[in-house]
């Protein structure tokens, strides 16, 4: 069941912990609104979570999806790596995030969103 997590309705580490034993064993997929500052979680692909942010309003440019490893810490925690990020003709050539700037604006989400 994917879920829409914001500043009214944060996670716990312990909750994406559970996420990740049932769907892929240590990753949660996870789609970002950047200006939004939402995460949509909990769905085997970022492109399901990608259509229920779209489908609430959000802009394609603002979404960027990452993996989460809740086991991990520091820079292993968050992976930038989805197929929904490989834009060319806006500048993002790779399935990562290229932009630092919106690398760490990403960080900064995921570490306001997420109980830890």
């Amino acid at each position: 069941m994917v879920k829409i997590i914001d500043k009214e309705n944060k996670i716990a580490i312990d909750d994406l912990n559970t996420m990740a034993e049932k769907m892929f064993g240590d990753m949660v997929k996870v789609v970002v609104d950047v200006e939004k500052e939402i995460l949509v979680v909990d769905a085997e692909l970022h492109a399901d979570e990608e259509k229920v942010l779209l489908e609430q309003g959000s802009k394609q440019e603002n979404l960027w999806g990452i993996n989460l490893y809740p086991d991990d810490v520091g820079d292993d925690f968050v992976e930038f790596d989805s197929m929904i990020n490989l834009r060319p003709s806006w500048g993002n050539k790779s399935r990562g995030v290229d932009d630092e700037r919106i690398q760490a604006k990403i960080v900064k989400i995921v570490n306001d969103l997420i109980v830890k």
